[in-house]
């Protein structure tokens, strides 16, 4: 079946379709990447600390918002939750849009939101980028942060991975990556095409347009073969294995789009008109993604709402729906 291009028109048919699940084991705990360590951690709150970790691979220090299981005395799954574009360096990130304090309070799993990679696609970059630096976010990801969060505390070794937007791309890729490290991903309204005109259309809005340097810069020339690395869609095979949650609204306004929620009616119409415009596109994407899947016979969990924007109650909802199926197997 041919994928429809992002830029075609879409409806608002409902449709919610649960294709199956799969799993792997968790792999053996493995010893921190050299040179990364965690550097500090601080509480914040009853269930929730800042823990700051060095990246040998970038030579930083990332801050990490953590919460912790419920039950602290036995090995515990780890989730690490990504932000959008922004990488939580501003205010658009998981915890001041959303319930996941009091959501995760009572569970028995570690959350890891990471509070940098600011237009980052949570991906390694080819080139140093003048303006971002030196950027290897699947290797933190991918081989340094996990060994160094399980040294510091009581892991179980097991890892779900889930993200919005921009990083609804980047989790796929990195379960692509590294197969045997997430056993379930969570994709909430993003684009895995990377390596069509529109992926790139889609990716070059956020890199260039919102973070003002070049993407060129991230994967390659456009059309070089990284592009095509990093499109989820092309490498679904790769999938195969892994729990999949994706989901998208339709663009159209819903209960977290009413009028009186907002301070001023530019942002209304700016949530409305741009906030729905991009859902609609990632609904194209995210439909893409879960025809080459059922094509394959992967099984995946697909929510497709009537309604919603690209915001955070949305997300917020999501993130509960998908819940049951990402913890299968992670939380005690």
């Amino acid at each position: 079946m041919k994928l429809r291009p992002i830029g075609a028109l879409i409806g608002a048919t409902v449709v919610s379709t649960v294709l199956g699940s799969a799993g792997v084991a968790a792999p053996a705990l493995a010893a921190p990447q050299g040179g990364t360590q965690i550097v500090s951690t601080t509480s914040t709150g009853p269930t929730s600390m800042s823990v700051i970790v060095h990246s040998a691979s970038m030579n930083r220090d990332i801050p990490l918002s953590v919460l912790k299981p419920k039950d602290t005395s036995k090995p515990r799954g780890v989730f690490y939750l990504l932000n959008g574009a922004g990488g939580g360096e501003d205010s658009a990130n998981w915890f001041a849009n959303t319930d996941i304090i009091n959501f995760f309070a009572q569970k028995n799993v570690w959350v890891v939101v990471p509070e940098k990679g600011i237009y980052s696609y949570y991906t390694d970059w080819e080139k140093t980028d003048p303006k971002l630096g030196i950027y290897k976010w699947s290797t933190f990801l991918g081989e340094e942060l996990p060994p160094a969060f399980n040294a510091k505390f009581k892991t179980s070794g097991k890892n779900i991975l889930a993200g919005i937007s921009t990083s609804a791309t980047s989790v796929l890729n990195l379960a692509i990556e590294y197969p045997k490290l997430f056993s379930a991903v969570g994709a909430y309204s993003g684009c895995a095409s990377t390596s069509t005109p529109e992926g790139q259309t889609y990716v070059r809005l956020v890199v260039e347009g919102r973070g003002g340097t070049k993407a060129t810069n991230m994967w390659g020339p456009y059309n070089s073969a990284g592009w095509v690395d990093h499109d989820p869609v092309v490498n679904a095979a790769k999938l195969r294995g892994t729990r999949l949650y994706l989901s998208a609204g339709t663009g159209l306004p819903g209960p977290h789009d009413s009028p009186n929620q907002f301070q001023s009616v530019d942002d209304y119409i700016d949530r409305v008109a741009l906030g729905g415009g991009i859902e609609a596109a990632t609904r194209i994407c995210t439909q893409n993604l879960a025809q080459r899947l059922a094509d394959l016979k992967i099984p995946a969990t697909v929510d497709f709402p009537a309604v919603g924007t690209h915001s955070w109650g949305y997300w917020q909802d999501e993130l509960h729906k998908s819940w049951p199926i990402l913890s299968r197997g992670i939380v005690g």
